[in-house]
């Protein structure tokens, strides 16, 4: 029996691992993102704590030394929590990125899956014509010789 063979599995095995490479570096991203925003949070807490106390050192006895080391953290948390934002929007369009080269390597390896399937079917029908052309010609030599016997 004939034997099917793809004349572009090597075409298809790179598409498969070009998104498997898609996977990975999402994933990754993905990770990026997550640890980006945790970060965000860190900094947002720390910087309710500061205005927490400072609401608290505003109602207790005045200490302006302590009221000023107070403002300039709060200030320079707001700047790490401006800073920190730009990151988690570049997180954000990384993740995004790495899903528009997910998608297309899905669609690109889906799209070869297909070619090979159809590829698949046309070696049936071939070997199916085959087979009749066979069994024609089996059945013709039997009825020929049928006289001669």
């Amino acid at each position: 029996m004939a034997k099917f063979i793809y004349s572009m599995q090597n075409v298809l095995n790179i598409k498969e691992r070009l998104e498997t490479q898609a996977k990975q570096e999402y994933a990754q991203m993905q990770g990026k993102l997550h640890d980006e925003e945790q970060t965000m949070r860190a900094i947002l807490d720390k910087l309710n704590a500061y205005q927490q106390l400072a609401k608290e050192l505003a109602m207790n006895k005045l200490d302006i030394a302590e009221i000023r080391r107070c403002s300039d953290a709060i200030r320079a948390t707001e700047d790490m929590a401006k800073n920190q934002a730009v990151k988690v929007r570049i997180a954000q369009k990384n993740v995004e990125n790495a899903m528009d080269r997910l998608t297309t390597a899905v669609q690109e390896r889906k799209i070869q899956e297909k070619l090979k399937e159809q590829a698949f079917e046309e070696f049936k029908q071939e070997l199916s014509v085959q087979e009749m052309k066979e069994i024609d010609e089996v059945v013709s030599f039997n009825y020929n010789n049928k006289d001669e016997l």
